[in-house]
């Protein structure tokens, strides 16, 4: 009886965590629609980034207050003041943008153009004059102007979530913007103990809850004179201190349920 209580409480938690997001992100695009079309372009980015803020930290609060996740962002408040950075964490859920944007420094993400055209959930980060992933000479472009403004990039080096252990291939878009911004690149390593909206999850699975989630700094990499160099070295530092995360069984297991499937 206990058993099953915890499962409806965690359910429900889970549920209500989900459309708490949902709400927050098309409560703020009715605001940031309109202020995209009228307020100037720096003014503009200063507002939607700070609202973003606001409304993914109170997200993340409640996250915490009804026991859906136990979180270690510690890590990423020890970046606040500090020069601009390329930030390059590993990416195995969907919800790892949220934390990093939440709790990490002054930054600008880069985002898929697919998410930035939609009407109601691209008017945000349109307003916030977050970078478009596509085409790749902009993004280039558009991030080492956020760099030589006082501004870190939020950038995943795998391109889209992880579906193999310990990490995807990465690709040398952090290299070359470090490498024309003449800045470091901060790694991140992220860890979860569940596969909860990892690629492919559906929404409709209960994961086991409260999800352990944790976040901390990996090795700060210097601005490269060798864009190659760097993306090897990149993904070599990924994969030694993934090696024995939690995360790798579950990344896996999920690999091999699709080859099956």
């Amino acid at each position: 009886m206990r058993t099953t209580l915890r499962h409806f409480v965690e359910t429900v938690a889970l549920y209500a965590s989900l459309t708490l997001l949902g709400l927050i992100c098309l409560s703020w695009a009715v605001f940031a629609l309109p202020l995209w079309l009228v307020l100037p372009e720096r003014f503009g980015a200063r507002c939607g980034r700070r609202a973003i803020l606001i409304g993914l930290r109170f997200y993340v609060w409640t996250l915490c207050l009804m026991g859906a996740y136990r979180l270690d962002l510690r890590a990423l408040r020890t970046l606040h003041g500090g020069p601009p950075a390329v930030l390059a964490p590993n990416h195995p859920s969907l919800i790892d943008a949220v934390f990093i944007i939440a709790y990490g420094p002054k930054l600008a993400c880069v985002t898929k153009s697919s998410l930035m055209n939609n009407v109601f959930l691209g008017a945000a980060p349109r307003l916030a004059r977050y970078i478009r992933n596509e085409p790749p000479r902009r993004m280039i472009r558009s991030a080492v102007e956020e760099l030589e403004h006082g501004n870190s990039v939020l950038l995943f080096p795998e391109g889209t979530r992880t579906v193999q252990a310990p990490i995807n291939p990465v690709n040398a878009s952090v290299a070359i913007i470090a490498r024309h911004a003449n800045v470091p690149v901060q790694t991140l390593i992220v860890e979860q103990s569940t596969a909860f909206l990892s690629k492919g999850w559906s929404l409709f699975k209960r994961p086991s809850l409260p999800i352990i989630f944790r976040v901390r700094l990996g090795r700060r990499f210097e601005p490269p004179h060798d864009v190659r160099v760097l993306t090897e070295e990149l993904e070599r530092h990924f994969r030694e201190e993934l090696a024995t995360s939690v995360q790798n069984q579950w990344i896996e297991d999920r690999r091999a349920a699709r080859s099956a499937g």
